[in-house]
């Protein structure tokens, strides 16, 4: 039986600096605007968080498990490295995912692969769900990658 690949150190690393830049703040909408202005869709980090997710889904430490048509992993658990956030990544195209609540809140970057593609009738860009709040994710119009941050690991699945 063959092991799953380990998430690269570099991964970590370029995802430890969103994850540093949250320090304390809110989980709220003023979070989502600093972080589309500090980490925007055209900007540096986000090509290149672009480019090691697509490595990492077709190297399968990324999205390596599957279940009602969408691919899913945690990447990086929760913990010192991440600033106590773990991170997930989803590859989901033209599907409503599994209700689940945010005890804590999420932090969602949306990468599509088809350009058209929505997360939550988002685009390519961040989302912030606050602590308390819950949802049935949901991509239209395509395939997207969501890249989502949970404090302390945090996410509860209802029935």
């Amino acid at each position: 039986m063959s092991k799953r690949p380990v998430t690269p150190s570099t991964f970590v690393e370029h995802l430890a600096v969103v994850a540093k830049a949250i320090d304390d703040r809110p989980l709220d909408k003023s979070l989502e605007g600093a972080l589309e202005r500090e980490f925007p869709v055209g900007g540096e980090w986000f090509q290149t968080t672009v480019r090691m997710c697509g490595r990492g889904v077709a190297e399968g430490w990324l999205c390596g498990r599957e279940a009602g048509g969408i691919k899913f992993g945690r990447a990086v658990p929760a913990g010192p490295e991440m600033f106590g956030y773990s991170i997930d990544v989803v590859e989901m195209e033209d599907v409503v995912g599994p209700h689940h609540a945010h005890p804590k809140g999420e932090i969602d970057l949306i990468i599509p692969i088809t350009e058209s593609a929505e997360f939550d009738g988002k685009g390519a860009g961040w989302i912030v769900y606050a602590p308390g709040s819950a949802h049935r994710p949901t991509v239209m119009s395509g395939k997207a990658l969501v890249l989502y941050l949970l404090p302390e690991g945090a996410i509860e699945f209802t029935r």
